[in-house]
C-alpha cells in the first residue's frame, strides 16, 4: 500500500509473537492484492478497466467495503469519496506550483467523479462504474480497513493486546503487559518534533490526517493536498484532524473528511457519531475537541 506498517503484539515469549507478526502481515499482503490499483491483477483494478463498459463480479469483501464507502459518502455530503481516483491531478504539492489553475481546468479535473455513479447490485454482487474511464480508490480508507482485519485475525487467536499501526492509522485492542492502557501521542503540527498530547487507547483507533507536510502557499494562502472531491479545490483552514473510532477504516475515513466539510461542520457531524471523537487543528494553531476528549499535556 506504498506504507510502512508497524506491528506489535503481547505473546508468551518472542517466537510465538513473531509467528503472530508473520500472520498479521500476510493477512494485510491479502488485502492489498483485493483493493490494490496499481494491482493489474486486483479486482479493484478490473472494476477500473470495465468502467463505462460493463459491471464486474466481485468477492463479497470487496463489495462489502465499496458498500461501506458509499455510506460513508452519503455521511459526510460527498466529502469522502473512493471515485476521487478520477479526479485529474492538477494540483502539485512538491514546490513547482506557483499560480492557481484555472477554474475550468479545476471544474474539468472533477467531471468523472462521484460517488452516485457507483452501481452496486447486491444479488449478482456487481460494481458498475457509470462513466467510461472513472476509477475508484482506497488511499482514504484502505489502510485504516488492513489494520482492522489484521486485528480482528490476531484477536480470533487469542492475542491478548497489540497494536496495528498503518503509517499512522493505528488500532489497538487489551492492554501492555503491565496492565497500563496503550498511549498514543498527538503530534503538535506546527512543530512535528513536538507532540501537544498522549491519550489512553483501550480497543479503539485513532487516525490523523495532516497537511503539515504536502501543501502549497498560492497568494499568501496556504492550500492542503486534500482536495474537496466535490469541487477540485484543496481544503484549507485546518492543519490537522484526528479521530478516535471503534475502527481504523472509519477513523481513516472521517479524518480526511473533516479537512474537506471545515471545522464546524466537521465537529457537527462528528458529534452526531457515536462513540468517534475528534481533535482539530486550525491553520493558526487552535485547538477544536468534540465533546468526550480530555487531553493528558
Amino acid at each position: 500500500m506504498g506504507s510502512d506498517f508497524d506491528i506489535t503484539v503481547v505473546a508468551e515469549d518472542k517466537t510465538s509473537a513473531d509467528q503472530y507478526i508473520d500472520i498479521a502481515v500476510e493477512e494485510i499482503q491479502r488485502i492489498e492484492k483485493l483493493i490494490s490499483s496499481w494491482d493489474k491483477n486486483s479486482q479493484t483494478s478490473l472494476i477500473n478497466t470495465k468502467a463505462g463498459i460493463e459491471p464486474v463480479i466481485i468477492d463479497q469483501e470487496l463489495f462489502d467495503l465499496i458498500q461501506r464507502a458509499i455510506g460513508i459518502s452519503k455521511l459526510t455530503d460527498g466529502a469522502f469519496d473512493i471515485s476521487y481516483a478520477s479526479m485529474d491531478r492538477i494540483w502539485k504539492f512538491d514546490g513547482s506550483m506557483n499560480k492557481m489553475p484555472s477554474e475550468t481546468k479545476i471544474k474539468a479535473s472533477i467531471y468523472k467523479v462521484g460517488y452516485q455513479n457507483i452501481i452496486l447490485d447486491k444479488e449478482k454482487s456487481t460494481v458498475f462504474l457509470k462513466l467510461k474511464g472513472m476509477k475508484i480508490g482506497f488511499g482514504g480508507i484502505g489502510k485504516g480497513y488492513a489494520a482492522d482485519k489484521a486485528k480482528d485475525l490476531l484477536m480470533s487467536m487469542g492475542v491478548d493486546g497489540g497494536i496495528i499501526n498503518a503509517s499512522g492509522d493505528m488500532n489497538t485492542w487489551g492492554r501492555q503487559p503491565d496492565g497500563v492502557p496503550w498511549k498514543v501521542a498527538i503530534t503538535n503540527p506546527l512543530n512535528k518534533d513536538n507532540a501537544f498530547g498522549l491519550l489512553p487507547l483501550i480497543n479503539k483507533a485513532v487516525v490523523t490526517s495532516g497537511n503539515y507536510e504536502k501543501y502549497v502557499v498560492l497568494d499568501g494562502k496556504r492550500y492542503s493536498h486534500i482536495i474537496d472531491p466535490r469541487t477540485g479545490y484543496p481544503s484549507n483552514g485546518i492543519v490537522s484532524a484526528t479521530v478516535f473510532a471503534p475502527k481504523a477504516e472509519l477513523a481513516d475515513a472521517l479524518a480526511t473528511s473533516i479537512f474537506v466539510m471545515g471545522i464546524e461542520v466537521g465537529l457537527n457531524r462528528i458529534k452526531q457519531l457515536k462513540g468517534i471523537e475528534c481533535i482539530i487543528i486550525d491553520d493558526q494553531g487552535n485547538i477544536h475537541t468534540s465533546d468526550h476528549i480530555k487531553i493528558d499535556k
